[in-house]
């Protein structure tokens, strides 16, 4: 299974852009205190990416989710109920916790999700 817990949340990000086929147009570097602030195009303009700070994340977030429920539903949440498989109950069957588990993850939870289901898409 790709390993993503030990990518930065930049790293991610980058990876989540590329593989949503945008391209990045403008970095500046960060510091001891930032990894720094990248600018991308996608088919909706410019912007900035962040695919899991809550007070930023909604829109990027839904959309890199929506993009890999399109590319393979079945893996995304196969791969989320992975990722979030100490909180649901592990049975053959869904309960209605564990369904609540899987639409409560966190953005990062989401996207380490979407992450690994688009990327076995492309190999």
């Amino acid at each position: 299974m790709t390993q993503v817990k030990d990518k930065t949340d930049q790293q991610l990000n980058q990876a989540l852009a590329e593989l949503m086929g945008w391209k990045l147009v403008y970095r500046i570097d960060g510091n001891e205190t930032n990894e720094g602030t990248e600018y991308w195009e996608t088919d909706k303009g410019f912007r900035q990416v962040d695919f899991w700070e809550p007070t930023t994340c909604q829109s990027d977030s839904s959309e890199v989710q929506a993009k890999a429920i399109e590319v393979d539903a079945s893996n995304f949440i196969n791969r989320l109920a992975w990722i979030v498989r100490d909180r649901i109950s592990g049975d053959m069957e869904w309960t209605n916790n564990d369904i609540a588990v899987l639409l409560n993850a966190s953005p990062r939870e989401r996207a380490e999700a979407a992450y690994i289901t688009l990327q076995g898409a492309q190999q």
